[in-house]
């Protein structure tokens, strides 16, 4: 009896479907809120990734700055990349975000932060971490 069990138990296994659920997250060392220092005077890539099987079809995603009064282009930062869409090729998990920071002082009382906020996409891929906070579907960049 307990052997019939086992086999039958066993046979449902492969009835299961293995979890593959694409989606596009952003993020610096695991955190979606980060810190830059005012005198930083450097670009820097924030990479934004598609967790997915392996692809045959470019992806479009787009995605929004979203600034604090506090800060001003060309004064306190510098977007590098021309457009507000990344392109993933077939193959491509990664794409760069690139923001120069420029060396200059913050008024302390202002909104210091930089938001990069992840839209949408021509494949209906989710946005953010699966789940239902969509968690990492932004980060923010506070200047201090």
């Amino acid at each position: 009896m307990g052997f019939m069990m086992m086999l039958s138990v066993s046979c449902n296994k492969e009835l299961e479907t293995p979890y593959d659920h694409p989606f596009f997250y952003i993020h610096q060392n695991n955190d979606s809120e980060i810190t830059v220092q005012s005198n930083r005077n450097e670009p820097v890539d924030y990479k934004v990734y598609l967790s997915t099987k392996t692809q045959f079809e470019p992806v479009t995603l787009t995605y929004e700055i979203i600034v604090g009064d506090g800060l001003k282009e060309g004064i306190d930062y510098e977007i590098l990349n021309t457009s507000s869409s990344l392109l993933f090729k077939p193959g491509y998990v990664e794409m760069p975000i690139t923001i120069r920071w420029i060396n200059h002082p913050i008024q302390e009382e202002k909104d210091n932060t930089l938001i990069i906020r992840l839209l949408s996409n021509d494949k209906d891929i989710t946005i953010g971490m699966p789940g239902p906070d969509h968690k990492q579907s932004s980060l923010k960049i506070t200047k201090i």
